[in-house]
């Protein structure tokens, strides 16, 4: 009698052992899974660089960058000269400029919680700009600001050469700014 007991309690108990095994493995995968998706989400904390932000980088297709970015990219019609997306929900005042069918630049407006890999944001003075950057800024007077500029960061590593980050003053902080690949970046007036 015993010897037909202990082997079917055995096995009951190594059934129950393997399901509580597998429930655990399967909860940590899921908080593993989900961790990872929160991480690729485009956020407030992203940081913006020459040629992207966050997940989202210059040449992506507006649905691979709304794949990086975990979010709906929303905005003007799509067309084969130039146009504007924006995540619909959050991070709010940003958006991507699209040429050719791919992302080509980042802007960045009234949004000072976004920053560049070096800390500059809205905000900013000129000599912050300049320090962060030192010998790589280029000043050139704004188009529409009176006593305004724009703060050009040229890089000097030769791969990144076709791209910027364009910083817009009032004379005295940053107002708003950008990164992209040339020329893109340097329009003026985005899309217009």
């Amino acid at each position: 009698m015993y010897t037909k007991i202990y082997p079917l309690l055995f096995a009951q108990f190594m059934n129950t052992k393997l399901l509580t095994l597998a429930s655990l493995t399967l909860a940590v995968s899921s908080l593993t899974v989900s961790t990872v998706v929160a991480k690729a989400k485009l956020t407030n904390q992203a940081k913006l660089f020459i040629n992207g932000i966050g997940t989202v980088r210059v040449g992506m297709t507006v649905s691979q960058a709304a794949k990086a970015a975990g979010t709906k990219l929303v905005g003007d019609s799509p067309n084969n000269n130039c146009y504007y997306v924006k995540p619909q929900n959050e991070p709010k005042n940003i958006s991507f400029m699209v040429t050719k069918g791919r992302i080509s630049r980042v802007d960045v407006r009234q949004n000072t919680q976004i920053t560049t890999l070096k800390g500059a944001k809205i905000g900013d003075t000129e000599a912050q700009i300049k320090s962060l950057y030192p010998e790589q800024i280029q000043v050139t007077p704004h188009k529409y600001v009176q006593g305004g500029h724009y703060l050009t960061f040229i890089p000097k590593d030769r791969a990144d050469q076709n791209y910027r980050v364009v910083f817009e003053t009032d004379g005295k902080f940053v107002t708003q700014f950008r990164s992209g690949k040339l020329p893109e970046v340097e329009f003026v007036e985005g899309c217009s």
